[in-house]
């Protein structure tokens, strides 16, 4: 009986390997006879989240295929993750192929049970099957070939664990309504730990193979069930309520973030944003981004965002042309394309903190008019010494538009670029007195006095980067829309050469070394907006609204012309607002039969 059992068993893990090798798109061409060869030979195992397959130097002992998980690739020297390898993808095949060391270090992102096929049962196939060798061969071909393309990159997040803080948080609330949008881009489904303690590493698997998305609801402490969900995460996310004290994470998130598992921040808060609450739990949470949950429009932005699906804001810099962003941004409102992260140089900037702050339209034109049309921002003249005027006129518009917000209590993801001109690099903005770093964004060389900051030397951003699409990618919002309103090229004034005064020399001069990085912005965004200003001076403060008008034309026509692009949902009638109770009564009717 022993003897029929331990054959029954022999048998199924045959079949099981034969299985998970024809899976194999990159086996598809192998004959079946080889493909049985390969599974009489198989060696089937666990590999538990966080553990090492192999090592960069380490010998080749042959090649894996995986049957469930997920690995993560690093090349020595390398930060971030090479490549990620997938449930049916096969590993190490060069280091066979090539009889080297290994070139790479391979772990386990999650959870893991992998085919080995020993260098022995290779080489015995390969003598046999040139077929064999020549799939393993095309498959260094296509992986080298993405490499050289940089065409690998950073894989959308599918698995999402939910880690509270405390108690306070009620993370069952939080998890479904987080599935129900994620519901609005895929299939979803919640998993908590009363549903998943009896399960293995097969079941999750399956669950998440099934799914678009999943979302573990993980426990406030170190249990566990908290690791199992880090374990299984692509992204995590950390929720607390902004008002409470700071106090340390459950274990296991430092694991999964070294891992390359990315780890961000929702503070949640009551009706309003608390004011330094951010800036407080920024302290102690090492988060590559952080959101603030104050209503429904939250909620969706921050699904949007976790699963790359978000839409990516950048306005450039161009003087007065700037006002153009105005009418592009109502474009986009009325269009319906969410907004969900803004970034700017310059002009831009100042116009993004807008959007960022949460200001209509109409709040925007209104505060922008008085504070560059109603007067002249650069008109406080002084002796040029550093500069043509004292800068102390737009610090003082600067600080009565946005006060003492700071950048991390916005309500939006914000960013704005200066230009350090004691490092001759472009400088990121993502924390600190909004003001103080838009006064930076704007400080054209010449005309306005640069910004101090500790040893560095601030300046205009357009100075380096006019239209930073870059760094908005790689915050991986999703889809990246550029508005660019920069001159390409000096135009002279009607009048001739006598029209031209320092003023425009100086801000032309300030943007002439970001000129040759435009077309490279430019290409980076999958969006671009450029709408013709070419009649608009950068000084002409005077020509507000019909830049305004220019923008605003130019982007609907443009946005209609994008079907694909993404558009939140239309708004339910106020009248007819699904509350609970609404719900509840909806669902009783739907238990009454008709007559």
């Amino acid at each position: 009986m022993a003897l029929d059992e331990e054959q029954s068993s022999a048998a199924h893990e045959m079949r099981r390997a034969i299985d998970c090798l024809r899976d194999c798109a990159d086996l598809a061409e192998v004959n079946p006879a080889t493909l049985e060869a390969l599974a009489a030979g198989a060696v089937h195992f666990s590999l538990p989240a966080g553990c090492l397959l192999f090592e960069s130097g380490s010998a080749p002992d042959g090649v894996y295929l995986v049957a469930s998980g997920r690995l993560g690739v690093r090349t020595l020297g390398m930060a971030r993750l090479t490549a990620e390898i997938e449930r049916s993808e096969l590993v190490g095949e060069a280091g066979w192929l090539l009889k080297v060391e290994r070139s790479a270090t391979v772990f386990a992102l999650r959870d893991s049970e992998l085919l080995l096929l020993p260098n022995s049962v290779l080489d015995a196939v390969a003598a046999q099957s040139t077929g064999f060798s020549l799939a393993l061969a095309r498959l260094c071909a296509r992986r080298l070939r993405r490499s050289n393309r940089q065409e690998q990159g950073q894989k959308r997040g599918r698995i999402f664990a939910i880690v509270p803080n405390s108690v306070e948080v009620d993370v069952a609330n939080l998890a479904t309504r987080l599935v129900a949008e994620f519901t609005r881009a895929g299939r979803t489904e919640l998993v908590w730990d009363a549903r998943a303690s009896t399960h293995t590493a097969s079941w999750f698997n399956a669950i998440e193979e099934l799914n678009d998305y999943v979302v573990y609801a993980a426990d406030p402490s170190a249990s566990g069930w908290t690791r199992q969900c880090c374990r299984q995460a692509d992204v995590i996310l950390l929720a607390a309520p902004a008002g409470a004290n700071p106090k340390p994470w459950p274990g296991g998130i430092a694991e999964a973030a070294a891992r390359g598992a990315r780890v961000e921040l929702a503070l949640l808060h009551d009706e309003r944003i608390e004011t330094g609450a951010a800036a407080r739990w920024l302290q102690n949470s090492p988060v590559a981004l952080h959101h603030h949950i104050v209503d429904a429009a939250d909620l969706g932005r921050l699904a949007r965002l976790l699963t790359r699906r978000g839409v990516g804001l950048v306005l450039s810099g161009g003087g007065a042309r700037g006002f153009a962003h105005l009418g592009v941004i109502r474009a986009l409102r009325e269009a319906r394309v969410p907004i969900d992260f803004v970034g700017g140089s310059s002009i831009g900037s100042i116009i993004a903190a807008g959007v960022a702050v949460g200001w209509s339209d109409d709040e925007m034109r209104m505060r922008y008019r008085r504070s560059f049309v109603d007067t002249n921002p650069v008109n406080d003249y002084t002796f040029p010494f550093v500069a043509l005027t004292r800068g102390r006129k737009v610090s003082r518009l600067l600080q009565r538009e946005y006060g003492d917000v700071l950048i991390e209590d916005l309500r939006r993801p914000f960013f704005c670029v200066s230009a350090n001109l004691t490092t001759g690099r472009a400088l990121e903005h993502r924390d600190g007195r909004l003001a103080d770093a838009l006064r930076a964004s704007v400080a054209i060389p010449g005309v306005m006095p640069p910004v101090y900051r500790g040893g560095d030397v601030l300046v205009d951003g357009a100075a380096i980067n006019n239209l930073p699409v870059d760094i908005m990618q790689n915050q991986a919002p999703g889809l990246v829309i550029g508005s660019d309103v920069g001159a390409d090229r000096f135009a002279l004034d009607r009048r001739g050469e006598r029209g031209i005064n320092i003023f425009q020399i100086l801000m032309h001069s300030g943007m002439i070394n970001s000129a040759a990085s435009a077309a490279a912005q430019r290409e980076l965004a999958d969006v671009l907006l450029k709408p013709p200003l070419g009649n608009i001076d950068l000084l002409n403060w005077r020509a507000f609204d019909r830049a305004i008008q220019a923008g605003y034309d130019y982007a609907r026509a443009t946005l209609d012309a994008l079907p694909a692009i993404p558009r939140l949902p239309v708004a339910a009638d106020p009248t007819s607002r699904n509350t609970l109770a609404a719900e509840l009564a909806r669902r009783l009717a739907a238990l009454v039969e008709p007559g």
